[in-house]
C-alpha cells in the first residue's frame, strides 16, 4: 500500500542516515521525461515501448513483472519508467490540480485528504501501453484489498495490487523534522476513518 511505501522511506532514512520519500507527481514526471517533450521519454511512438518498458498488449505473454532493469533506461539512466509496475507518489487524486503543474509552480503537492483516489503513475505490466505515457495517471482503488482476509483490512498490503510498487528520491535539501512527518505520514490526516475505509 502506500503506507507501506511511506513507512519504508521512514525506515530507509533510520537506516542510512539520508532523507527519503515518494516523489511528487511532478517530480515523478520530470524523472520520466528526462527532458523530453513527448509522450514517452523515448518518442511519440509507442511501438517502441517493448524496448523501454512492460504493459499489457494483445502479443504480450507477460503476466508479471520483469525483473528491475529488463528494459532500456530514459536518457537520465533511469529504469522501469514506463510500464513493468506503476508505482506511488505522494500526490492525491484531483483532477483540476493537473493545471497547475503546467504554470510554473517548482514542486506542487496535492496532499491526500481522502484514502482514495491515489495516484500511480507510469502504468504497469497489468495496464494498457496508453497508461505508460508521461502524463498518464490512475487512480487507486478498494478494490485492490478485496482479498485480503484481515478484518480489519491491512494497512499495508494491497493483496489484488500486485502491479503496484514504488520508487524513492532523496532530495537535495534535508526537510526539517516537522516536514518529514508530514511527508511520511499523510496517510493518516483523513478527517474521519472507519475500519472498512483501510
Amino acid at each position: 500500500t502506500r503506507h507501506s511505501a511511506l513507512k519504508f522511506c521512514q525506515w530507509l532514512t533510520a537506516q542510512t542516515g539520508h532523507y527519503y520519500r515518494l516523489p511528487t507527481e511532478a517530480e515523478w514526471e520530470y524523472a520520466c521525461r528526462a527532458g523530453s517533450t513527448t509522450a514517452y521519454s523515448f518518442g511519440n511512438n509507442p511501438k517502441h515501448l517493448r524496448e523501454f518498458g512492460l504493459s499489457y498488449t494483445k502479443d504480450s505473454d507477460s503476466v508479471y513483472p520483469a525483473p528491475i532493469a529488463s528494459h532500456k533506461p530514459n536518457p537520465w539512466g533511469l529504469y522501469d519508467m514506463h510500464g513493468n509496475v506503476a508505482e506511488w507518489v505522494l500526490d492525491g487524486f484531483d483532477e483540476g490540480f493537473r493545471g497547475t503543474l503546467r504554470n510554473g509552480a517548482l514542486n506542487p503537492w496535492k496532499i491526500a485528504i481522502t484514502r482514495y483516489p491515489r495516484i500511480v503513475k507510469g502504468g504497469s505490466w497489468f495496464d494498457y501501453i496508453e497508461d505508460t505515457r508521461v502524463a498518464s495517471r490512475s487512480m487507486s482503488e478498494k478494490i485492490w484489498k478485496d482479498w485480503d482476509p484481515q478484518v480489519p483490512k491491512s494497512i499495508w498490503y494491497h493483496t489484488d495490487g500486485q502491479h503496484i510498487g514504488f520508487r524513492v528520491v532523496r532530495p537535495l535539501k534535508t526537510p526539517t523534522v516537522e516536514e518529514m512527518h508530514l511527508y511520511w505520514n499523510t496517510d493518516w490526516w483523513e478527517p474521519k476513518r472507519n475500519a472498512e475505509d483501510l
